[in-house]
């Protein structure tokens, strides 16, 4: 597994620890009442992006989930793509074909070429879908759970199996903070009850210990979980978990570099990482049990 660009030693030991896997019989199954097969509309428009508040417009309306790509969801997809012959098992993994990147043998660059690659690994300890019978299915307890370990590559064809897309870092921040420069989702400030980062001290991170574990999709929506109270922490169009509990694959390749990015922050992250403005890289067959995505696609006439 490659290490991620520009995260500290520090965050990689806790992403380490959090790759633990935990006994599943004291995890704590909440309904959230958030529709994880939900979109939403973003209007076309002029918003404010970036730390320094650059406007930008976007000249088209388009559609977005509102929440991550759920573990029910993407066993689902795999049980659909392996019979259909889209992705295949490699040993103790999935694999799918990538039609490459141009290649300008810029400094650091690497070549990503036509091929298979990565999509899941299998045998990682952080994954929360497992095959049971010849079918894949969530671990009990994770069916809401954002599906993690994945790839860009397997995140880009989940996307496409559908006749979705990643999202571009611009799309995915006009959702996440609308018009109004906002540096959270849900506004100016952070608490522990807003969203799962490091130390925010929510129930998944009492039980899973470490660095903590996913919370389920949209989990800070108000409600009052046990004894711990969440703030509906929604973005203006109404999307959850787009500030922590998983880094989100972007689509955009850009031009002289391998590497892909991610937005939102995660469950490993200290709360300023959450800011929407932030950004982190990686190679595109890169997996972390805190990195992973949803999908857009071209809002309806």
């Amino acid at each position: 597994m490659k290490q991620m660009a520009g995260f500290s030693a520090i965050l990689v030991l806790l992403l380490l620890v959090g790759c633990t896997r935990q006994p599943l019989s004291t995890l704590p199954h909440f309904d959230t009442g958030v529709d994880p097969d939900a979109w939403v509309r973003i209007p076309a428009g002029e918003f404010l992006m970036g730390q320094h508040d650059h406007l930008t417009a976007i000249g088209y309306d388009y559609e977005i989930m509102v929440t991550d790509v759920t573990n029910e969801q993407y066993a689902r997809y795999l049980n659909e793509a392996l019979a259909a012959g889209e992705v295949r098992m490699a040993g103790e993994t999935i694999v799918g074909y990538y039609p490459g990147d141009d290649f300008h043998a810029h400094e650091h660059e690497e070549e990503i070429s036509p091929g298979d690659w990565l999509h899941v690994p299998l045998n990682d300890p952080g994954l929360r879908i497992e095959s049971v019978s010849g079918a894949f299915q969530p671990m009990p307890g994770y069916a809401n759970h954002p599906m993690v370990n994945v790839t860009w590559f397997g995140a880009r064809a989940y996307c496409e199996w559908y006749g979705w897309r990643l999202p571009t870092e611009v799309e995915w921040e006009r959702a996440a903070r609308g018009e109004d420069g906002r540096p959270f989702p849900w506004g100016d400030g952070i608490q522990p009850g807003n969203a799962n980062y490091y130390s925010s001290h929510d129930i998944f991170e009492r039980v899973v210990g470490g660095a903590g574990g996913t919370t389920p999709v949209g989990f800070y929506n108000g409600q009052l979980y046990g004894d711990f109270q969440t703030y509906d922490s929604a973005s203006p169009y109404g999307l959850y978990d787009m500030a922590g509990n998983v880094w989100q694959w972007t689509g955009d390749v850009y031009v002289g570099t391998h590497y892909r990015y991610m937005r939102g922050g995660s469950k490993i992250d200290y709360a300023y990482n959450l800011r929407v403005w932030m950004r982190n890289s990686a190679g595109p067959d890169y997996y972390s049990p805190s990195v992973g995505f949803r999908c857009v696609q071209d809002a309806a006439d």
